[in-house]
């Protein structure tokens, strides 16, 4: 039972990697499913109660992960002049 939330973490890293994408959505995608399932184990870790810890964490980091997702996307290249 403790080997549960390292195999939950190198999972979500693993899918995340899997399905790395370079669109803006892609990368909001994986940044939240690297930060929700970082912040729902540390979340089961350190509240007193594991459930709502892993609810609590895993939502504030999935949104937490969307948004540097997003913000970290690269601007489109300039394709003319005009």
């Amino acid at each position: 039972m403790k080997r549960l939330p390292g195999l939950i973490l190198i999972t979500g890293l693993a899918v995340s990697t899997a399905s790395c994408s370079s669109s803006p959505a892609g990368r909001a995608f994986n940044g939240a499913l690297i930060g929700g399932t970082s912040g729902a184990i540390v979340g089961s870790l350190v509240a007193r109660q594991p459930t709502t810890g892993a609810l609590v964490g895993g939502a504030i980091g999935a949104t937490t992960g969307a948004v540097v997702g997003l913000v970290t996307t690269p601007a489109p290249a300039r394709t003319s002049w005009f």
